[in-house]
């Protein structure tokens, strides 16, 4: 009697274990970047980071930028709330700004029409800048300093598209 006993509990936890593998992987299309997974108890599981934007779908309708992928260390900021944050200058979205934290950051996104950065207070950036028909443009902006980048620096005055920055303390 006690062999079926062990029998059906160790079935009962192989079935377990199964169906939270199968939530798991089910799971893993979902489109929000962090998928709470139950596991087969009912208990709250993981968190599952893909490392896509939180919100940019909202971002992209109000600001009409592209927010893709990044680390959490540089984020999406309102202009007037710090001195010392990363600016960027759009002939399209006028000014966007960054907070940059942590040892360093990155982040992909789109942002048309760049032509100037400033550096944040506390953090050199690497950005790169695309246009058409041409190579990647990469600048390096120091702490607070601002730099001409894309079409302000281009000879045919072509549009350029931030996609992306890095930064570093």
């Amino acid at each position: 009697m006690k062999l079926a006993r062990r029998i059906i509990a160790t079935g009962a936890a192989v079935a377990a274990c199964a169906a939270a593998v199968v939530v798991t992987t089910s799971s893993s299309h979902a489109s929000d970047s962090r998928t709470p997974v139950t596991v087969a108890d009912g208990q709250p599981g993981y968190v599952v980071e893909d490392f896509n934007y939180p919100g940019a779908d909202k971002i992209k309708e109000e600001k009409g930028i592209i927010l893709k992928r990044g680390d959490g260390h540089i984020t999406l900021a309102d202009c007037s709330s710090d001195a010392g944050l990363l600016e960027v200058w759009s002939r399209k979205n006028d000014k966007v700004c960054f907070r940059t934290t942590g040892a360093s950051g990155y982040l992909t996104l789109e942002i048309p029409s760049v032509f100037v950065i400033k550096g944040s207070t506390d953090h050199a950036a690497d950005v790169t800048l695309t246009a058409p028909k041409t190579t990647p443009q990469e600048v390096e902006v120091s702490k607070g300093e601002w730099k001409s980048v894309g079409e302000s620096t281009d000879p045919q005055g072509r549009e350029h598209v931030l996609v992306e920055i890095r930064t570093s303390k």
